[in-house]
């Protein structure tokens, strides 16, 4: 059986991960996304959630379950509870992506590409963990329309978020590929397509 090759979708916050994500799992890729595995470990029945109620406090949650946006309101204006709070995260969520990608290694109806959609790739040091890292990039000014239109936050809490992120341009300088996304969908669907199909012929 081939070796199963690992693919890393990165980028700057309203950039398109998902979208690309999106079209690559169309396309017949297995898609896992972190923040997906981090909400389904931010719950107080786990060990994990317990260390973030201990941490922040209980004031996090409502009708007992973590509020995810009072948790990011909390961490985004304190530098120090951010790097606590991801402490405890980051080693369990990249676990959780291993055991998903041993589980698919060695399924007998094995995917042509496992991708990982994981916003803080190259802040974590985790690209090293991948066959292929792919930076996604935008024009500011969009990526702070698409912000705005999906989250309801303002112009200064995309900053705060942004600031605790390395640059498009420096995710971009570190990843193999980058993906424009300034221009249609069919465009991104057709540049996604493309990347997909140049990567797992290298198998």
């Amino acid at each position: 059986m081939l070796t199963l090759r690992k693919m890393a979708i990165t980028g700057g916050l309203s950039c398109g991960k998902s979208t690309v994500c999106r079209i690559l799992k169309e396309l017949g890729a297995y898609v896992v996304s972190a923040d997906e595995i981090v909400h389904q470990l931010l719950t107080p029945e786990t060990e994990t959630g317990k260390k973030v109620i201990r941490l922040l406090g209980e004031e996090i949650l409502v009708d007992q379950k973590i509020d995810r946006s009072k948790v990011a309101k909390i961490v985004f204006r304190n530098r120090q509870l951010l790097k606590a709070l991801e402490n405890i995260i980051h080693p369990v969520m990249y676990e959780e992506i291993d055991k998903l990608y041993l589980q698919q290694s060695d399924s007998t109806e094995q995917p042509p590409l496992f991708v990982v959609e994981n916003p803080l790739l190259f802040e974590t040091n985790a690209d090293k963990n991948f066959d292929t890292t792919v930076a996604i990039v935008a024009k500011p000014e969009l990526c702070l329309k698409r912000f705005k239109e999906s989250t309801n936050y303002d112009e200064q809490e995309f900053e705060r978020r942004s600031a605790n992120q390395l640059s498009q341009l420096e995710k971009a300088d570190r990843a193999d590929y980058v993906i424009m996304n300034s221009s249609s969908l069919t465009d991104l669907e057709q540049v996604t397509k493309e990347l997909f199909e140049e990567v797992i012929s290298v198998n």
